[in-house]
């Protein structure tokens, strides 16, 4: 056998070993990652539902679902929004908060995204961004504040800030909510939430 022949078949056994070693790590950390995956998301439901002691997964396709939220006596108070959608750089990952009647959005939160480091990056900052979208009135689209202002007062009822220096990062995300809020909205019109619902009291 000559070098080049033994090079390929050495190449060859070292990627199947490779191959074999990451399919073992994956499906050996494939139930912890899921576990990890629904950890996030329930601490995400109670931060953007306040008050939340029982959810349930009412609806769900790709990329979007909704869970209700209830208190300890069974009552609705809310509903939470998990949904994803194209970002700058690449998917941002999201969960917002509504009341029952789906009027007011309570707080949103970052779940995931991968956006300019300094930039974009800063969609996931509190004092930045998310505190400006903190009791919003959801009776009509959300719409976006450009340029920035420094305080929730300058803003409408329906308005959130800009990130200065990022605003495709900004209007990525609010198009991603907005879409998932008039969802949200027909969904609940048409009664597609209400014995999924029923089903958890």
């Amino acid at each position: 056998m000559n070098l080049s022949a033994r090079m390929i078949v050495v190449l060859t056994v070292v990627g199947l070993i490779s191959g074999s070693l990451l399919a073992v790590v994956g499906m050996l950390t494939k139930d912890r990652i899921a576990f990890n995956k629904q950890q996030e998301i329930e601490a995400a439901i109670l931060e953007v539902v306040p008050g939340t002691e029982i959810s349930k997964e009412v609806f769900t396709e790709k990329n979007f679902t909704i869970y209700s939220g209830k208190n300890r006596d069974g009552n609705l108070i809310g509903y939470a929004v998990y949904t994803s959608g194209t970002g700058f750089q690449d998917i941002i990952s999201l969960m917002f908060g509504t009341d029952p009647n789906v009027t007011k959005i309570n707080s949103l939160s970052i779940l995931e995204q991968k956006e300019t480091p300094g930039l974009g990056a800063k969609i996931t900052d509190k004092e930045l961004f998310l505190r400006f979208w903190d009791n919003k009135d959801a009776g009509s689209a959300i719409s976006l504040r450009k340029p920035a202002v420094r305080s929730q007062d300058e803003l409408a009822p329906n308005e959130v800030n800009t990130i200065t220096g990022a605003t495709i990062s900004s209007d990525k995300v609010l198009s991603i909510v907005n879409q998932s809020l008039e969802k949200l909205k027909q969904l609940k019109k048409a009664g597609k939430l209400i014995s999924e619902e029923n089903d958890a009291e």
